[in-house]
């Protein structure tokens, strides 16, 4: 089937969406994270295209900016050094990223600043940690540099307009909201019955319990990417605490 055109933005801003392929982890260590952002205020540089926001996630990145010249080539002038520099340090070849970002237009104020909430929550609804601010890869403490009069990698200032002292900046973004925008979590439908032989085909499920932790985790870590299943069915199926399965998850995150 022919791809849908992007919708265009008539302001030029873009809630972007960078995703790991087949749910793949992007950023394996913070040496990473630290290459990713070099490649991301390089671009940035370079393409002078503005950006409000960002969150590195474990498989997945979110970035709010404005767009210089194409979009297209904003984002592939971010993505292609890292992916080249990603694959060289862990010894792996091909695609990291899935060929198509996602991307919605930003065409009102309180869009923006929505926007840029959703994107500096998303390691408090993923549980990562308690607030925006405890979280170390999002563009949450540039904002508070930002109101402590330090300078900063991104463009604050067309959110920060909004928010007259930082007290007021952290209140709005720590607000709990139904916020949606662009959904990363796409879950695959399996009966039981095809998600075990799913499973199987990628270890032994009698063999787990017999793993030390470390291991079994990278496993776990390993079957969850790959099927998109949920966690309580994974638990379910494999006859594992779903607990045990929450924390292989967040503990590769962290």
């Amino acid at each position: 089937m022919p791809r849908t055109a992007r919708e265009k933005s008539k302001t030029g801003i873009y809630h972007i969406m960078l995703r790991g392929i087949d749910r793949r982890y992007i950023f394996l260590d913070d040496s990473d994270r630290e290459k990713f952002l070099y490649y991301l205020f390089r671009a940035k540089e370079i393409s002078e295209f503005e950006l409000y926001a960002y969150c590195l996630m474990g498989n997945h990145v979110h970035l709010l900016m404005r767009e210089s010249g194409e979009l297209g080539d904003n984002v592939k002038r971010i993505a292609v050094g890292y992916v080249q520099w990603f694959n060289n340090r862990h010894g792996r070849t091909g695609h990291l990223f899935q060929n198509r970002y996602r991307s919605e237009a930003i065409e009102s104020e309180r869009y923006l600043v929505a926007a840029a909430r959703y994107i500096h929550q998303n390691p408090v609804k993923a549980k990562m940690v308690k607030k925006a601010g405890d979280y170390e890869w999002s563009s949450y403490k540039d904002y508070i540099d930002f109101y402590k009069g330090k300078s900063t990698s991104i463009d604050p200032g067309l959110i920060a307009a909004y928010f007259s002292t930082q007290e007021s900046f952290e209140e709005f973004m720590n607000k709990p909201n139904d916020d949606k925008f662009l959904d990363y979590e796409v879950k695959q439908k399996y009966t039981d019955k095809d998600l075990l032989s799913r499973i199987n085909g990628i270890v032994d499920i009698n063999s787990l319990a017999r793993l030390p932790k470390n291991e079994r985790d990278k496993i776990i870590l390993e079957i969850y990417n790959m099927t998109g299943a949920s966690m309580r069915q994974l638990s379910r199926v494999m006859g594992i605490g779903r607990s045990i399965i929450e924390n292989a998850v967040r503990n590769s995150e962290l």
